[in-house]
């Protein structure tokens, strides 16, 4: 009678084991990065050209409560909120049309195709003359560098899709919107997935840089800059390890997540169905 309490409890110490077993990587990278910082702070020996990690960490601490900081924390994370989700659903969405229209599946590759040798950064001084400075300019960029890998990456798949399933929907009389729907969306899936983590870094990457050169009065990337321009070697490298913390957080723990959700849904839940 007690059986399947215990399974319970024995299924959660397992995925609880688990999860540290997959944490400990990313926790061992972190442990040699801080450890080579120590070392090499230690070997310079002047805290002003590389201070100390327990300087940083002090100071990381003290920031917590700084009002100016944490408000260009959020404005970063509120611009990413916008850009990323828009590039994503835009991005999946012209994928899987240009699996049911050949031709525009050839004339959205040959578009993607120009834009991306163009690194989105170059456009930060574009779009600052035609939004003026603001969120705007930042926002267009992290949509257009984070469209093109989910794009692809989508539009990819549908090229693999089964063609005996394919074929056997169209014996059916599937529409091309059954055809979206049944067969195109649920074959995609791990692709999206994969996609938006591509997608992920190239959107935070994108909004770093454009908040150094793009003219913005708060943020992670303005005040990196900001401390840079006044040889604050500590804010620099606080700005640093925040920018690879909230990174490492969201595409480790947060996409992780969603990716299994989604792949969970696709294989286990019948999602094809």
């Amino acid at each position: 009678m007690n059986a399947t309490p215990k399974r319970a409890h024995s299924n959660r110490i397992f995925s609880s084991g688990f999860r540290f077993r997959k944490a400990l990587p990313v926790l061992g990278a972190i442990g040699s990065l801080l450890a080579l910082w120590e070392i090499a702070a230690l070997i310079i020996d002047k805290s002003f050209l590389l201070p100390t990690v327990p300087q940083v960490m002090r100071r990381l601490w003290n920031s917590l409560t700084d009002a100016e900081f944490m408000g260009g924390v959020r404005s970063s994370m509120i611009r990413l909120a916008i850009g990323y989700p828009i590039a994503c659903v835009l991005g999946a969405a012209l994928g899987l049309l240009a699996g049911v229209s050949r031709s525009f599946a050839v004339y959205l590759r040959s578009l993607i195709s120009i834009l991306q040798s163009i690194p989105p950064i170059t456009w930060v001084p574009f779009f600052v003359i035609l939004f003026d400075f603001g969120n705007k300019p930042i926002i267009t960029v992290i949509t257009i560098a984070s469209f093109f890998p989910m794009a692809l990456s989508v539009m990819n798949a549908t090229e693999g899709v089964n063609r005996i399933h394919l074929e056997l929907a169209r014996v059916l009389g599937a529409n091309k919107r059954q055809l979206l729907v049944k067969v195109f969306l649920p074959e995609s899936l791990p692709a999206f997935v994969t996609g938006a983590q591509v997608a992920f870094g190239n959107a935070w990457r994108s909004l770093i840089a454009a908040e150094m050169v793009g003219g913005a009065m708060s943020g992670l990337g303005y005040y990196s800059s900001w401390r840079g321009e006044v040889a604050d070697m500590e804010g620099v490298l606080l700005s640093i390890m925040v920018i690879g913390a909230i990174a490492a957080f969201l595409d480790h723990f947060v996409l992780e997540r969603l990716k299994r959700s989604l792949l969970r849904w696709r294989y286990v839940s019948g999602g094809d169905q």
